[in-house]
């Protein structure tokens, strides 16, 4: 079974930028490459959110709520998914958990998670 494990979360004031990276293990470079991965996010009292998407190096996909502010990217060789963010907001507040879904199962893979605070 896939390992995913995120990091990079942290405290920032609002306007400030985080990296998150997640690091696959247990997987072979073939089926990373080829599996659907991204991140969501889940606060509080809040419904779970699907952030960013990416299927290949050059198709993603954001939530409304990032666009313009949030970049995933994908590095096969490390088998890491990035997501870069840019100009936080308090409302961005949530654990930010990676996942993967292996293209030969309907079922997805996720991290423990990683706690992004951000302070007014």
């Amino acid at each position: 079974q896939v390992q995913l494990v995120e990091s990079g979360g942290g405290l920032v004031h609002a306007g400030g930028s985080l990296r998150l990276s997640c690091i696959a293990s247990r997987t072979i470079l073939s089926v990373f490459t080829a599996s659907p991965m991204g991140w969501y996010r889940q606060a509080p009292g809040k419904e779970r959110e699907l952030v960013a998407t990416i299927t290949s190096r050059t198709d993603t996909r954001y939530a409304d709520s990032v666009k313009g502010r949030f970049t995933v990217s994908k590095d096969n060789t490390k088998r890491a998914v990035y997501l870069q963010m840019n100009s936080l907001e308090p409302e961005d507040t949530a654990v930010y958990y990676c996942y993967m879904r292996p293209y030969y199962t309907d079922r997805d893979s996720w991290g423990q998670g990683t706690q992004v605070t951000v302070s007014s």
